[in-house]
C-alpha cells in the first residue's frame, strides 16, 4: 500500500466538515505534501517488513506491539501506540494499547470515537497529521498530554474491518514529512494483511473444531436413535392388538421422531451453526411428541416465547437430550411415567423446569457424566449463555434451565 500524496489536499474540505469547530491549525495534514522526505533508507524499510513477516509467522499475537516499535524507530518518534476501536456501545471508543515512551502510563485508557484524532483518521481512511491537538481535545489537556506533532494512520484488517489507528508522536513541530506518512501507511497495510491472515486461520481452526464436535455428536445421536426406536417398538407392541395397529402406531411415532430430529438438525457454515427460529411451545411439543402416543404423558405450560435461530437450535438440542435420557433411564422408560415442562420469566431470564414423575426410583444422581451430559451442559451454558441445575428427587429428576432474555433472539 502506498500513500497518494497528490490526493491529500482534497481531504482538507472533508476534514473541515469532520472537525467542526477545531482550529484550522490543529490538523495540518496538507503539510505532509509540502515537506520533502528525508533520505529514504530502503534497506531499513525492507528489513522492517521482513521483521513483521517473521513476527506474524512465529508470534502473531505480538504483531501490533512490534508494529509500534518499528514505526517509532523508523520515524524517529518519542512515543506512540495503537488505539483499538471498540464499536459497542455505539458510537464506540478507542482504547490505547502497546504504548511506548512517556505515554505508557495511559495504557488501557479510552478516548471518544467521535471526538478524537483517531476518529478523524478512520473517517478519512488516510494518514492525518495533528499539531498540538490538546488545544482542541480537552481530554488530552486534562490528562496533561502535550503532542508537538502526532502522525496517525488507519488500521484495517483485510482492508475492510476498522481495527483502529497507529500513531506516533514527534519530539518537535515540523518533524514528520511525506516519507514518514508513506512508510507508516505501508507498515499499517502490511500489518492489516497479517492480522487478516491470522483471523482467517483462527476461523478455520474453529470450523475444524466445530466439525469434529458435529461428527462426534452425530455418532452419539445415531446410537440414541436406535435405543429410542427400540423402546418405541416395545411400547407399540404392548399397546397394539393386531400387526396393522402396531404398524399404524409405530409409523406415527417414527414420523414424529423424524420431525423432532429435523428441528435439532444443525446446518454448518463457515461462521458457525445456524437453524430456523421457532416458538418455545412449538419446540417442546415437537420434541416430546414421539414419546407420547396417548397424548397424556406430558404437561406443557408457559407464555409465548419467540426464539431466534441460534437459540431455537440450542433449546431443541437441550430438550431432545432430556427426552432421550428420560426414555433410556427416567420417566419415559415406563408406561406410567409423565413429565411436566413449564417456563416463566423471572429476573430477566426465562426459567424452564423439566420435572419427571413415575419412572424408575432414583437413589442418588449419577457419579459419572457421559457425552450426553457434557453435550447438554455445553449447549445450555456455552451456546445459550444460561445455567443448568439438577435436583435428583426420589420420584424423578427436576432439571432447571435458566437463559437470559437478552439471549433469546440470538
Amino acid at each position: 500500500m502506498s500513500l497518494e500524496l497528490e490526493a491529500l489536499p482534497a481531504t482538507v474540505v472533508l476534514r473541515d466538515a469532520l472537525l467542526g469547530l477545531a482550529p484550522a491549525d490543529v490538523f495540518i495534514t496538507e503539510q505532509l505534501r509540502l515537506r520533502a522526505p528525508k533520505k529514504t533508507d530502503y534497506l531499513q524499510e525492507k528489513l522492517a517488513l521482513q521483521d513483521l513477516a517473521r513476527q506474524m509467522a512465529d508470534h502473531p499475537a505480538d504483531v501490533l506491539p512490534h508494529l509500534v516499535d518499528l514505526a517509532i524507530e523508523i520515524c524517529g518518534g518519542t512515543s506512540g501506540g495503537i488505539s483499538l476501536y471498540e464499536e459497542n456501545p455505539s458510537p464506540g471508543v478507542f482504547r490505547w494499547h502497546y504504548l511506548r515512551g512517556n505515554l505508557q502510563k495511559f495504557t488501557g485508557e479510552t478516548t471518544p470515537r467521535d471526538f478524537s484524532p483517531c476518529g478523524v483518521t478512520l473517517d478519512l481512511r488516510t494518514p492525518v497529521l495533528a499539531e498540538h491537538p490538546e488545544r482542541y481535545y480537552s481530554w488530552l489537556a486534562e490528562a496533561g498530554i502535550a503532542l508537538p506533532e502526532c502522525l496517525l494512520v488507519p488500521l484495517y484488517v483485510g482492508g475492510e474491518h476498522p481495527l483502529g489507528t497507529l500513531w506516533i508522536v514527534s519530539p518537535s513541530k515540523g518533524h514528520f514529512d511525506s516519507g514518514h506518512a508513506r512508510i507508516m501507511t505501508e507498515l499499517a497495510g502490511f500489518a492489516g494483511i497479517a492480522l487478516s491472515m491470522v483471523s482467517t486461520e483462527e476461523r478455520l481452526q474453529q470450523a475444524l473444531v466445530q466439525q469434529e464436535t458435529l461428527t462426534k455428536e452425530m455418532g452419539y445421536r445415531v446410537e440414541n436413535l436406535f435405543a429410542i426406536i427400540g423402546g418405541m417398538i416395545r411400547v407399540s407392541a404392548r399397546a397394539s392388538a393386531t400387526p396393522q395397529q402396531m404398524s399404524d402406531i409405530l409409523s406415527g411415532r417414527l414420523l414424529a421422531l423424524a420431525a423432532a430430529h429435523a428441528l435439532v438438525r444443525r446446518t454448518f457454515d463457515y461462521n458457525g451453526m445456524a437453524s430456523q427460529g421457532a416458538d418455545l411451545h412449538e419446540i417442546v411439543s415437537t420434541i416430546l411428541q414421539p414419546h407420547d402416543g396417548a397424548g397424556v404423558r406430558f404437561k406443557i405450560e408457559g407464555p409465548p416465547i419467540r426464539l431466534g435461530d441460534h437459540t431455537t437450535n440450542g433449546f431443541a438440542l437441550a430438550l431432545h437430550e432430556l427426552a432421550t435420557n428420560a426414555a433410556k433411564y427416567g420417566a419415559l422408560k415406563t408406561d406410567t411415567g409423565s413429565i411436566q415442562v413449564c417456563w416463566q420469566s423471572k429476573n430477566d431470564c426465562i426459567v424452564l423446569t423439566w420435572q419427571e414423575r413415575g419412572g424408575p426410583a432414583i437413589g442418588v444422581g449419577p457419579t459419572k457424566h457421559g457425552f450426553g451430559s457434557v453435550l447438554l451442559k455445553n449447549t445450555v451454558v456455552g451456546q445459550l449463555g444460561g445455567t443448568l441445575s439438577y435436583d435428583w428427587q426420589s420420584t424423578g429428576v427436576l432439571v432447571t434451565i435458566s437463559v437470559p432474555v437478552e439471549n433469546l433472539l440470538a
